[in-house]
């Protein structure tokens, strides 16, 4: 019977089901194989895209039409940004969304909001947690699972124990909301909370179970104790979203981020959420999805 290593099982297929589908087809043999291949570690992962630079002047066709030729299949919708999923589209519109995705092979992975917990000011928290209850709303309408948040940073005169208290009482609020939607709210370890001791605070507070850590790729990920150290202080905790950068630029040790992805069988999302603009994008994009299978091949 021949070998598949999981690089090539990552390469040529789509997603779990597919490889499924395809092996039954071939006979009983090969199925139990493409099986048990499809169990390994790191198998259930998926390589996506964040509109935060790369995407952020496309409208919604062309963003989806350039995630399927690149074959990046997953997408975090940021707000403000050309394609337009916003808390103002009607129940029309909005459905129009969904279909458009629902019409694709592209994953709605949710939408990527800017609202935060750290603020001092009542009212201005109090008007961010209602802004995350419309965006759990959008994405549910429009065919998305989740919502990306940040904590965000710590205040003159407060102490952080309250900072930290506060924001991971607000997850709870909209985490709850979020949980009877069938949704998640993703928070972006991001902002002067974004060191991982302060994350895992955070979400000692915030213990929703609709409440995940988006891991962000931050140099300072790598303070203190280490990489590893520092991920796992919160990897019981990842939602269904990790953000990175390029992968084959800068120093970030992203072969051992990956490598320990895979140890724990992730089954998330890792979205790339670039910082330079490319001249032919949806050939960086391949480009990146390459990168990351070569990765997770070597893992």
């Amino acid at each position: 019977m021949t070998s598949i290593t999981r690089r090539t099982f990552l390469k040529q297929t789509a997603g779990l089901s597919a490889a499924a589908l395809g092996a039954a087809a071939l006979g009983p043999v090969f199925l139990g194989e493409s099986l048990a291949l499809a169990a390994e570690k790191g198998a259930k992962m998926r390589f996506g895209l964040v509109t935060y630079l790369w995407g952020k002047d496309w409208d919604l066709p062309t963003l989806i039409a350039n995630c399927e030729a690149s074959q990046v299949l997953g997408v975090e919708l940021r707000t403000t940004h050309k394609h337009g999923v916003e808390r103002e589209l009607t129940a029309q519109q909005r459905a129009e969304v969904k279909k458009r995705f629902a019409d694709s092979p592209v994953v709605h992975v949710g939408i990527g909001s800017n609202e935060n917990y750290d603020s001092p000011d009542p009212e201005k928290l109090k008007a961010s947690i209602q802004a995350t209850k419309d965006f759990v709303l959008l994405s549910r309408d429009t065919g998305g699972s989740g919502v990306k948040v940040k904590p965000n940073d710590f205040h003159e005169g407060v102490p952080r124990e309250q900072t930290i208290e506060q924001i991971g009482k607000a997850l709870n609020e909209v985490g709850a909301f979020a949980g009877d939607l069938g949704q998640q709210i993703r928070l972006e370890v991001h902002g002067q909370c974004c060191e991982l001791p302060t994350m895992k605070a955070i979400m000692d507070v915030a213990d929703n179970p609709h409440v995940g850590v988006c891991w962000n790729s931050n140099d300072k990920d790598l303070i203190g104790e280490g990489l590893e150290h520092n991920f796992n202080l919160v990897k019981d905790r990842f939602g269904a979203t990790a953000h990175v950068r390029e992968l084959n630029k800068g120093s970030y040790p992203y072969q051992q981020l990956m490598d320990m992805f895979v140890a724990m069988d992730y089954d998330g999302w890792i979205l790339l959420e670039a910082r330079d603009m490319p001249d032919k994008p949806v050939e960086a994009l391949i480009e990146q999805r390459e990168v990351w299978a070569k990765m997770i091949g070597r893992a």
